[in-house]
């Protein structure tokens, strides 16, 4: 997610030389890493007088008590953005400071692509220049949302954070079903990927239009749409399943938070 980021930044005309990536692995690192963007292994390599504008901490939750802790000395100056998911704002005001200017964001996958959509929460800390300037440089990978209930990103992070993977699993279902009914494999791969990149496409599009709606306007009373919509609708199995899933991941959200 962080080589997203800066891929849309970069894309958007944010002076490379204006960026230090600290990353010890050199797997880590997108191989044509612009050469005039500052490279460290190292926090230790930044001085503590450093002029950071935003530090963004783009790490697994699971190491981000070790990685996060060292940047206190910068919260004089510094907005912090994590993308950590279960580490709230209060986790972050125990290791920077309870003064440390903080936002909390939600991206997703397809910021990759700069069609993702990010939800940020800021605590008090944040000034409005900050958040404007954090609106910015999320807004070059795709849509911003701000929210001021934290409580929320539970629940966000279980339908947009990971609901890239739940697109691709229907992709990989509507592919076996395609080979189930006869299909040649390479075509039901390409058929399933087009329909569905090319219906969120669609959607993109369409403006005020409902999902319910687009869904509607293909589905031809007594065709084979409504044939296949009697089985996922049908006691609303299909809607019951998918709550059940964003559920269980908004449950496992709360559990990464401690």
């Amino acid at each position: 997610m962080g080589g997203a980021l800066l891929g849309g930044w970069l894309d958007q005309g944010v002076a490379p030389q204006s960026i230090t990536i600290v990353e010890p692995a050199d797997a880590a690192l997108p191989a044509d890493l612009n050469k005039d963007i500052t490279r460290c292994r190292s926090i230790d390599e930044i001085g503590a007088d450093a002029a950071l504008e935003i530090i963004l901490f783009a790490v697994k939750p699971q190491v981000m008590d070790d990685v996060a802790t060292p940047y206190a000395r910068f919260a004089s100056h510094a907005t912090y953005l994590s993308i950590a998911a279960g580490k709230t704002i209060g986790d972050f005001e125990a290791l920077l400071g309870n003064g440390a200017a903080i936002i909390r964001v939600m991206p997703n996958t397809p910021a990759a692509v700069r069609r993702g959509i990010s939800v940020a929460i800021a605590n008090a800390a944040v000034t409005d220049t900050a958040r404007t300037r954090a609106g910015e440089l999320l807004g070059a990978v795709g849509d911003v949302a701000w929210i001021d209930d934290e409580s929320l990103m539970d629940a966000v992070t279980a339908l947009s954070g990971s609901g890239p993977a739940y697109v691709f699993h229907l992709t990989e279902c509507m592919t076996e079903a395609g080979i189930a009914a006869g299909l040649p494999d390479d075509l039901a791969a390409a058929l399933a990927r087009a329909t569905v990149a090319g219906s969120g496409e669609l959607m993109r599009q369409s403006g005020a239009e409902t999902a319910a709606t687009l869904r509607r306007n293909v589905t031809s009373p007594g065709g084979t749409t409504e044939a296949a919509l009697k089985v996922l609708m049908g006691d609303d199995a299909w809607q019951k399943l998918m709550t059940e899933a964003i559920q269980a991941a908004a449950v496992r959200s709360r559990e990464l938070a401690g």
